[in-house]
Order: C-alpha cells, then structure tokens, then sequence
C-alpha cells in the first residue's frame, strides 16, 4: 500500500473525484480526513471505509471560515496524531460567462474558496508537516487554463492562481521535505459530466452516447477518465514514489493537453 503511514486531509470531498479520491487513499493504507461543507458524502464514504477495514473521518468545513480549517488539522492531529498529506480540492465555480459580465462577488467567492482557502489549509498543516519532516501538498487544478474555453474565465483565473501559488510553495517549502505539485484534470466521468451529458443531449435531440463520444473523440486515449481512474496519478504525488518531484503539474486528461 502506497500511502501506509500517511495521513492525509482532503477538502472539497463530494459525490465525484472527493468521495473516489478519500476511498482510494484510504485503501493504500493512509489514515483520510475529509472536509467537506455538506457531511452526506463523508458520512457515506466513512461508513465504506471503516467496512473495509480502512480509517476515514469527515469534518464539516467551510475553507473560508479560519476556525473550521483549524477544527480539521485539529482532528487529524487527536485521531492520528499528525498530517502528512493534503489535497485541495474545495471547489467554488463563479458562473459560465465572460470575464466582464461575471459578476465581481462571484469571482471574490471562487477565490476565496480555491485559493485563499487552499493557502489556509496549507498554514495550517505545514507545521505539522515540518514536525514530521516531510509531507506532500496536492492541489487540483483544470483544463480550463490550459485550453480556455468561453465562459470558463473567472474559473480559469482562480485556478491560475493556485497554479502560481503552488510553483512558490514548492520553493520556500523544499528545504524542509515538503512537496507541493498540482494534478490538472480535464474531462471527468462522474456525476456532473453524466449531468452535462444528459442536458446537452436533450438540447441537441441526440443522444448521451453521441454527445460523450464528440468529446472523447479530441482526447488521445479516446475516452474520457473517471473519477476514480484520475484518483491514481493524485495517489502517486502524495505516496513517496514522488519523493523527487516538486513543483510539477501533471496532467490526467486521456491526452486533451499535451505540452512540448
């Protein structure tokens, strides 16, 4: 198991990548808290992982409130005594629109969730990743800012950020055996593609089949991932196969991007 010894905080935890990604860690070996705004999906994905012998918690957490991002390293720290790991996954979407006719307080909103929340997850767990000497920051990234698709800007823009944010903290962050790297998905089969699926079909008049397969067909694998396939390459830069990699961005998209 990849993740034995390792304790690991992912945030953002919901019915797709979330849920497959803690249930994953889980059964690597790694003890999981999850954080999430809604308990439904941690309550679920708990109860999965202690059946199967694992151990997963869920804390209620909003990553914009400074007292819940403390009340989930601090129940990492009394149930499993440390944190070596953490995803950052809090999602917060702003609206499809142009960047002009997004409207200001939507843009704030996702930034404060993607960003200044992922900066306050980071804080807080970085001193017990010190004490441990070593520890592996994830953040999640998108497509969106490799391939800009209209509507997708104030998104895009967040995500941009955490990009840059994730460049610097693997600088100041390396001497002291702490990786931060980013995991950049694209098209994900999971619950909001087989939404995206099924709205698009009906608008068209064609089916869900069509529609799916106009969208594998620009990817180079042929396909588009699932949820749980894209849990892997995430596993891998947290486990210590990624010991020397820092400061990466490694795409899990079927082949959508590829960078010379």
């Amino acid at each position: 198991m990849i993740l034995s010894d390792e304790v690991v905080v992912i945030t953002g935890v919901g019915p797709g990548l979330g849920a497959k990604l803690a249930a994953r860690a889980a059964a690597e070996g790694a003890k999981v808290v999850m954080a999430a705004r809604s308990t439904d999906v941690m309550d679920r994905v708990g109860k999965e992982v202690a059946e199967a012998g694992g151990h997963a918690v869920g804390v209620a957490c909003d990553v914009r409130r400074p007292e819940d991002v403390q009340r989930v390293v601090a129940t990492a720290v009394e149930r499993f005594g440390t944190v070596t790991g953490l995803v950052n996954s809090a999602f917060g979407h702003p609206g499809f629109a142009d960047l002009v006719d997004t409207p200001e307080k939507a843009v704030r909103r996702s930034m404060d969730i993607i960003v200044h929340g992922a900066l306050a997850m980071t804080r807080a767990v970085v001193p017990h990743m010190k004490a441990a000497g070593r520890g592996s920051i994830v953040n999640i990234g998108t497509m969106a800012t490799r391939r800009p698709a209209r509507g997708e800007a104030g998104y895009a823009l967040t995500k941009a950020a955490m990009s840059c944010a994730s460049k610097y903290l693997a600088v100041e962050l390396g001497g002291h055996g702490i990786r931060v790297n980013e995991a950049t998905p694209g098209w994900m089969d999971g619950p909001g593609v087989r939404l995206y699926l099924s709205m698009t079909a009906a608008q068209r008049g064609i089916t869900e089949q069509q529609v799916y397969d106009e969208i594998a067909a620009d990817l180079a694998l042929g396909r588009i991932p699932t949820d749980e396939a894209c849990t892997g390459p995430i596993l891998f830069l947290l486990s210590r196969y990624a010991s020397e990699v820092t400061g990466a961005v490694l795409d899990v998209n079927g082949g959508g991007y590829m960078p010379l």
